[in-house]
């Protein structure tokens, strides 16, 4: 198995005591809502990171792109914390321009984090962390003008999504492809989510195995717990989330995309309709992502299918919400096509909730088969029919897989995460005067 350098090893690295880290995000603010649009996972990452960051003594500027002319120059992440600010670059039209659109801007974005550094005294900040292909690009150029390490995060690789489809999803352009290859090439550190995606960025993109690093993301134990006496009986949950307190419930939470495959939950519910066996409800929560009419497709492949009755559609939450949904399902349900990583089951997890999943990428990593939740090794909605039925009608086996999944979380903290991307700044820094 190919070895990748270990944030925690004995190698001297360059010290970086209480870095300023210009954090950028170009396509998702850090303040959007997880669940619809392009924020998802990142933007958790992103924050709760940064956050962490911050803890240890860092000062943080997350750069991403301006999209309302009601958003402040500069705001704080959190209301009377000034160790983490959101910038707000202007870089096109506030409205109007999708993912797809924004390589047209990167040029307008540089120019706005360079005159934000040019007004600072000189060498002010001390790391570039980029996270995604769009923002490496922004990365690149602008750690080379400030001469400081440039660490990345990729997040999703077009190569691994492509080789994944949906059935008549859109392949990415090669332009993102060489993109990604160009910022890989340029980064004084990678940090790869799993040891699988540390091995796509080697195997695919050309990597240098001494430049990356793997960092498992965190999870905020704060919010994503499992049910506390604190927070009432699950029957009260359930009330208070307007669900039934009798009936199994599996959940769905994420953007509504052709990639995350909920089509497949619904038609598994289909099967289960057609044979005979009990249907749980599932819920699906989360807003369309890419297309627009994501949502209503989804929508009326449930009714089409017969099983209209059985799907309730619910907007995405805040987080301290979400932890909520998760504590009151039976099952959370991840039949993504590709995952680099896995937030969700990370969190759900945490929240004492076991996952059943596909077996894909960095989902592979997260939910550990018969121990904390169930992998399906296909996207056949008659594989995912059994699986469901089998884990709902098993309680005394759920309930080991919630415990496994309890423990599981206990150890997924974000300070953790945020120590070895300290170790990772060094490395950079290091490497880069070498």
């Amino acid at each position: 198995m190919m070895g990748y350098p270990s944030t925690g090893s004995e190698e001297r690295a360059v010290s970086i005591e209480q870095p300023r880290v210009a954090m950028l995000s170009v396509h998702t603010s850090p303040l959007d809502q997880p669940g619809t649009g392009d924020a998802g996972g990142l933007n958790v990452y992103v924050t709760d990171l940064s956050r962490a960051l911050a803890r240890r003594g860092a000062q943080v500027e997350i750069f991403t792109r301006s999209t309302s002319s009601a958003q402040g120059d500069l705001v704080e992440l959190d209301a009377g914390d000034p160790r983490v600010l959101v910038r707000h670059i202007p870089a096109g039209p506030f409205e109007g321009l999708d993912k797809n659109d924004l390589p047209g801007q990167l040029c307008a974005f540089t120019a706005g984090v360079l005159r934000t550094e040019a007004g600072r005294t000189e060498h002010w900040y001390d790391v570039v962390h980029s996270h995604y292909w769009l923002s490496g690009q922004v990365g690149w150029l602008v750690a080379d003008r400030w001469d400081v390490p440039l660490v990345h995060t990729m997040h999703t690789l077009a190569r691994v999504k492509n080789a994944a489809l949906a059935p008549g999803d859109t392949p990415e352009p090669m332009g993102r492809v060489i993109g990604e290859e160009q910022v890989v090439a340029a980064a004084d550190a990678l940090v790869a989510n799993t040891a699988e995606e540390a091995s796509d960025l080697v195997q695919l993109y050309d990597a240098d195995p001494a430049a990356v690093h793997v960092v498992a993301p965190g999870v905020d134990l704060a919010l994503f717990h499992p049910l506390r006496a604190s927070d009432g009986d699950r029957a009260a949950l359930r009330a208070r989330l307007d669900l039934p307190a009798d009936r199994p419930v599996v959940l769905f939470a994420g953007r509504v995309q052709a990639l995350k495959a909920p089509d497949v939950l619904v038609r598994a519910l289909a099967v289960l309709a057609a044979t005979g066996r009990p249907v749980p409800l599932l819920v699906v929560l989360g807003g369309p992502s890419g297309r627009a009419t994501a949502l209503r497709e989804l929508e009326a492949l449930a009714v089409t299918s017969g099983v209209g009755e059985h799907v309730q559609f619910r907007a995405p939450v805040r987080r301290e919400v979400l932890a909520d949904w998760f504590r009151a399902a039976d099952l959370v349900a991840m039949p993504s096509r590709s995952e680099s990583f896995g937030l969700v089951a990370a969190e759900a997890q945490a929240s004492g909730t076991p996952v059943l999943a596909a077996a894909v990428g960095g989902l592979r990593s997260v939910v550990h088969d018969g121990v904390t939740g169930r992998l399906v090794a296909s996207h056949d909605p008659v594989r995912w029919a059994d699986a469901i039925a089998d884990l709902l009608a098993d309680d005394v086996g759920r309930a080991v897989l919630a415990d496994g999944a309890r423990r599981a979380g206990e150890h997924r903290g974000w300070d953790a995460a945020a120590e070895q991307v300290l170790k990772v700044y060094a490395l950079a820094a290091q490497r880069r005067v070498l």
